[in-house]
């Protein structure tokens, strides 16, 4: 047979390739081989009919905690994704340059899924979530942390910190700072945390393009609205740099009314993720498409909260000529869902519950080839 399998009669939705339409999938040797009108399915080893559901690259998600037996919130990322569209994971600063080796070995390496990740300036990581690790300034490498990255650039993706209050203590944007001073040596951009206690345009004011914000929609305090709702200044102006917005949702980096007001004024997240661990697996996150569906209540069309959790997250990591989309020649990583109709219950970070009339479910995945 010219095909291993074929995905026929499905509505594809790849923003790479601006396609939102029926076709047909077929995949060869771990590899998308063909995508076209009408394939036949005689071509093919197995065919699987998914008329009226949705195909979509494997969904990407950017924020994770996947360091499973060795830090507070690592989960098992195998025990999820295959199960939720899910191919891509990014675990978000769990190892830092010190615990790397293991993460390698002994996470990313025997994954079914595809883990990558972030190296967290703090030489510790998140080994013990709770206690700030950067509150002790000395933890802080940047040459060892830009050593990693450049050794490993298969699997890393650039430099994580967190900067509120209970994670910086009083030294204010230095973790920051000393994040980018990493990322510049390694040509790479960085992930920042935002949370109370820390001033958001001071850090907005230090990002570069490419750099990324997660836990925009956050209501603890230091967020991107003011007291009477509005967007901030310079969050606009960091949206118009190129700064990228994440939402990891999170166990409580997710406020409903935050999101609702922001979004009614124009300000759309460009990529959607989880911030998935131990803390949220069971709710209020539980997977990516949950998270998406959160979205789509909040009134983003299923197309572009698609996109945000594929080509634009592929962007975000710069992976895009790997992930994230569905071109003929890239890994065959792939999704097929279905759109649900009814009344679904969601609930933000802080325990406000929304009523939802869509809700995102996953049908298949497919990983290099394989379901």
């Amino acid at each position: 047979m010219k095909y291993d399998l074929l995905l026929k009669g499905g509505t594809v939705i790849d923003a790479a390739q601006g396609l939102n339409a029926v076709r047909d999938i077929a995949i060869a040797d771990s590899t998308i081989a063909a995508i076209e009108p009408d394939i036949s399915e005689h071509a093919a080893t197995h065919t699987i009919f998914v008329k009226d559901k949705y195909v979509t690259p494997g969904l990407i998600d950017i924020h994770t905690h996947v360091y499973y037996g060795v830090t507070t919130w690592g989960i098992r990322a195998d025990a999820v994704c295959p199960t939720a569209g899910t191919t891509t994971v990014v675990d978000a600063g769990s190892p830092g340059w010190v615990t790397f080796p293991g993460f390698r070995e002994f996470i990313a390496e025997p994954a079914q899924t595809n883990i990558l990740t972030y190296i967290h300036i703090s030489g510790i990581g998140l080994v013990y979530g709770p206690i700030g690790e950067m509150i002790n300034i000395a933890y802080a490498n940047p040459g060892r942390v830009a050593d990693t990255l450049q050794q490993h650039r298969d699997i890393t993706v650039g430099v994580k910190v967190r900067q509120g209050k209970m994670q910086v203590g009083d030294n204010g944007v230095q973790p920051l700072k000393l994040a980018i001073e990493a990322a510049e040596r390694a040509g790479t951009s960085v992930m920042c945390h935002i949370g109370a206690g820390v001033p958001l345009p001071e850090i907005l004011g230090l990002l570069r393009p490419g750099d990324v914000i997660t836990h925009c929609f956050q209501g603890n305090g230091d967020n991107i609205v003011d007291e009477k709702g509005r967007i901030i200044p310079e969050a606009w102006k960091a949206r118009e740099d190129g700064i990228i917005f994440d939402v990891g949702h999170g166990a409580g980096s997710f406020h409903y009314e935050v999101a609702q007001r922001a979004m009614e004024q124009g300000f759309i997240s460009d990529v959607i993720s989880t911030d998935l661990h131990t803390g949220n697996i069971n709710g209020p996150v539980y997977d990516l498409p949950t998270t998406l569906s959160k979205l789509m209540h909040l009134g983003l069309p299923l197309a572009d909260v698609i996109e945000k959790a594929t080509f634009s997250a592929a962007k975000a990591i710069q992976r895009e000529d790997q992930l994230g989309n569905l071109k003929v020649g890239t890994v065959a990583d792939v999704a097929v869902f279905d759109v649900l109709e009814g009344q679904f219950e969601y609930f933000d970070s802080h325990g406000t519950k929304f009523i939802g009339d869509k809700k995102l479910k996953t049908e298949l995945t497919i990983r290099k080839g394989k379901i």
